[in-house]
């Protein structure tokens, strides 16, 4: 039974979502306020949040990113919120998913198991990644290069962790976007071009003079160890 966080101030939601969700499987806590989501979270260590964003004392981004800051708890942004912009920057935070209002306890439920998949992983399927001086633990989530740490945000890691698992290959903005930020392809895929250029000055290297990250004009990005025949 997974335990759920709800964080959601409107009563003629909250109150549904929540008989709806434990009639789903789920054991689900609520919190009508950010802090005291915020406190929930952290006391009690529920394995899910589902936070709204219009929330009364604190806007539910903010919470969102003190929350990235103390806790990889996942969470799920569920909202009225709709504009392309908003979405990215979410996922950009840290937001594991975001579903739109009005959606059904349904689709909710789906969401979440997913994203309860994805963060429990599997040690033996989820193996530390090695490519020429790079180290990716996904289990800890955390990047060495020749030795030396790495700081990345959760969105650069999963862009990271996404591309060395491919190795070699070429993978295109689409792949990227659904895969790792989990939105349509479409105008958000300058958000690929803004990440790879972050990811590439923490890594020591720019897109005039790749040493991992190599552009394909056209077509997606490419990860190689240095020195790598191509």
């Amino acid at each position: 039974m997974a335990r759920l966080l709800l964080i959601e101030d409107d009563l003629t939601i909250r109150t549904p979502l929540l008989r709806a969700l434990r009639e789903h499987g789920h054991a689900v806590a609520a919190a009508s306020t950010a802090l005291d989501g915020l406190r929930d979270a952290l006391d009690d260590r529920p394995d899910l949040v589902v936070l709204d964003l219009g929330l009364p004392d604190l806007d539910g981004g903010e919470l969102l990113r003190m929350l990235r800051a103390v806790s990889s708890v996942p969470v799920i942004v569920a909202t009225a919120r709709d504009d392309e912009a908003e979405i990215v920057r979410m996922l950009d935070a840290g937001a594991d998913d975001y579903l739109v209002k009005p959606f059904t306890a349904a689709q909710l439920d789906a969401r979440a198991r997913a994203v309860l998949r994805r963060s429990a992983g599997d040690p033996a399927t989820d193996p530390v990644l090695v490519v020429g001086g790079l180290r990716i633990d996904p289990r800890a989530r955390q990047v060495t290069l020749d030795g030396a740490p790495v700081e990345l945000t959760p969105r650069e890691f999963d862009l990271l962790h996404h591309l060395a698992g491919r190795p070699g290959q070429v993978v295109t903005k689409r792949e990227l976007l659904t895969e790792v930020w989990r939105i349509p392809y479409g105008g958000a895929d300058k958000t690929v071009d803004v990440h790879l250029s972050w990811l590439r000055r923490k890594l020591g290297e720019s897109a005039q003079d790749p040493r991992y990250l190599h552009t394909v004009r056209g077509v997606g990005v490419r990860l190689d160890a240095p020195g790598s025949a191509r």
